[in-house]
């Protein structure tokens, strides 16, 4: 709620959709009780907290970064790979130089409640993600302004305790996020390695190219995970949500539990998606 208010104050103020989602974008990277995105994020298996991200205009234009540490808002660092560089993707020591090099500041970003969970954790070192909890992991957010043009942005600190140097959807066009102008963007949450799978949010764009609507497409999205994970789906979360260039929005998961939030003209509220499973 609170990131979309600022999104859309850059909205009714005659922003772009792509200064609209970076700004949305940062508020929850900047939200220290959010346990999943930028500061406060859960750590991976060694006790970093490590950020992926990725920004996309109207014009298919992108930037993203992936395994960038130490600096609360990936969301402007891929912007400024988008405009500054040649590049799409920078990671790691060379996602952190770039970010420096650009006035972004280092900070510690594992806080001490982070750190109280990482430490307990450690007593027994399992790896069980939970559904619905750490499976929704992730800030995705798509905009479309006065103009018509649609922007997208996604920003993860990953699933909790994972290994070492794992880089999930978040950052990868097509994957965690994808933004056609002539038809709508779409972004994804869960496990990503499932999202990879699929590029399922460049399969919801072209769903919705096919002429479904914003709901159909993000099921036919989800449905391709679940034919092609059988034996595993109902252990997994996997979700959409999607935007048209007419401005009709959907949601669909797996799981129930995955919410999304709309907002426009008077208009901010939070919405549960339809899911396969009850």
């Amino acid at each position: 709620l609170e990131a979309n208010k600022a999104a859309w104050q850059k909205l009714s103020n005659n922003g772009s959709a792509l200064d609209a989602v970076e700004a949305g974008v940062r508020v929850t990277e900047s939200d220290a009780d959010n346990r999943s995105v930028g500061l406060g994020g859960l750590p991976d298996r060694d006790g970093n907290v490590t950020l992926d991200a990725c920004i996309m205009n109207h014009e298919s234009e992108c930037g993203a970064v992936a395994y960038l540490q130490d600096i609360e808002n990936p969301i402007s660092v891929a912007r400024k790979v988008m405009e500054d560089t040649p590049h799409v993707i920078l990671a790691g020591d060379g996602a952190l130089q770039f970010a420096l090099d650009k006035g972004f500041q280092k900070e510690n970003l594992l806080t001490e409640k982070s750190k109280a969970e990482y430490v307990e954790w450690l007593k027994t070192a399992e790896y069980k993600p939970k559904v619905n909890v750490e499976l929704h992991d992730t800030i995705g957010m798509l905009a479309i302004d006065q103009n018509g043009d649609i922007s997208g942005g996604c920003s993860t600190s990953g699933l909790g305790y994972k290994m070492q140097g794992r880089v999930r959807d978040s950052p990868i066009i097509g994957a965690g996020l994808f933004v056609d102008n002539e038809v709508g963007a779409a972004t994804a949450t869960g496990m990503g390695e499932l999202v990879l799978t699929t590029l399922g949010s460049f399969l919801t764009v072209e769903f919705m190219r096919q002429g479904m609507s914003p709901l159909e497409a993000c099921k036919a999205a989800v449905m391709r995970t679940i034919e092609k994970n059988k034996d595993s789906y109902k252990e997994m979360q996997v979700g959409y949500v999607a935007l048209d260039k007419y401005g009709r929005y959907g949601g669909y998961s797996i799981q129930p539990g995955f919410q999304y939030t709309v907002t426009y003209q008077n208009h901010n509220k939070v919405y549960d998606a339809q899911s396969y499973l009850s």
